[in-house]
């Protein structure tokens, strides 16, 4: 097994909370991860007209809540283009924090996850505040410390509209206490120049979230020809290393996929897999490896590891991985502990 960067057991990051168990980016969501043994949760942030940070995977909630059955919003339907595609639904910066509390939240893959439609119509949106409410009563109720890890969706396009995120969230933080590269927070984006700014700002970790295909929205918009693949290169983790503390990868980047949804293998009978230089560059630069996103079910596993959850932790684990993003953060906690 290869050791980390930190020489510790993987953090398991709660993806949108235990979200194989509850909907998506709801209190019940973020509680249960805690309780499941998760590191960190991870909230999604948006705006809301009045400016408040709530969290959404989307600013579109059409998929994520029931505002379709609420008559008295239905003229605030309407068509926009965010990160240049063209969405059609219901939008957070339309509503106040006050008209988007009237709404419950639901199950984004019904057809996957049946067990979690129970729990629809019965959960708030929260707020940045009510989520960092939740994680200091909860570690001080079990002693353990719980971080957050915050993504900014869609900065340019909010900046673009007089919402930027990051002054809230920033300001959010300061006044509840988080504060210096210590601080149980790490900051995220799939965009550079928000970043970027926000370390001239913050001492707070960075880190810089890498697709496996496409480009940054702020690179499209400001003609940069550099693509992620460009990022992930040994020169472009140096450069994310001057303004980011680690790299929030997709799995594809470290272990390729080959056409059919196995893994990519090498070495005799093709019995070994085939990771990338990934995490050994990003190391070199000083920078944490934290990879997304982790899931038990067989639609989401390689072909290798259908109905083996297990295994596919046990193989990221053993290549010195820094954290996980998971729905499941028990599978993933489980397996970090024993591996390590």
């Amino acid at each position: 097994m290869v050791k980390n960067f930190t020489g510790k057991p993987p953090i398991i990051i709660a993806h949108r909370g235990a979200s194989g168990y509850r909907p998506e980016h709801t209190l019940a969501a973020y509680e249960l991860a805690i309780a499941l043994g998760a590191d960190y949760i991870e909230p999604d942030l948006v705006s809301t007209k009045d400016g408040i940070l709530i969290a959404r995977h989307e600013n579109e909630i059409s998929e994520t809540t029931d505002v379709a059955i609420h008559a008295e919003f239905a003229q605030r339907q309407t068509t926009k283009i965010i990160d240049g595609e063209s969405k059609t639904g219901w939008f957070t910066e339309d509503f106040s924090l006050a008209e988007l509390k009237r709404l419950r939240a639901k199950e984004r893959i019904p057809q996957l996850r049946s067990q979690n439609t129970a729990y629809d119509g019965l959960l708030e949106i929260p707020t940045l505040q009510e989520i960092i409410d939740l994680v200091k009563s909860k570690s001080a109720e079990i002693n353990r410390a719980i971080g957050i890890y915050p993504e900014t969706k869609h900065p340019t396009y909010f900046k673009s509209i007089g919402l930027a995120l990051e002054t809230p969230l920033l300001a959010t933080l300061t006044a509840n206490g988080y504060q210096g590269a210590n601080a149980p927070v790490f900051i995220q984006s799939f965009e550079v120049s928000n970043l970027q700014d926000l370390s001239t700002k913050t001492d707070l970790p960075l880190v810089q979230l890498l697709n496996n295909s496409g480009k940054p929205n702020d690179f499209v918009v400001s003609g940069n020809d550099n693509t992620y693949a460009d990022l992930a290169t040994a020169s472009g983790l140096r450069e994310i290393a001057k303004y980011a503390q680690g790299v929030g990868i997709h799995k594809n980047l470290l272990v390729p996929r080959d056409s059919s949804g196995k893994l990519r293998r090498r070495g005799a009978a093709c019995r070994q897999t085939s990771p990338t230089s990934l995490v050994t560059d990003a190391h070199a630069a000083g920078l944490l490896v934290h990879v997304w996103t982790f899931r038990n079910e067989d639609c989401f596993l390689p072909l290798d590891f259908q109905g083996n959850p297990q295994g596919e932790y046990e193989l990221f684990f053993s290549l010195g991985v820094d954290g996980v993003f998971s729905d499941y953060p028990d599978t993933a906690g489980f397996y970090s502990t024993v591996q390590w």
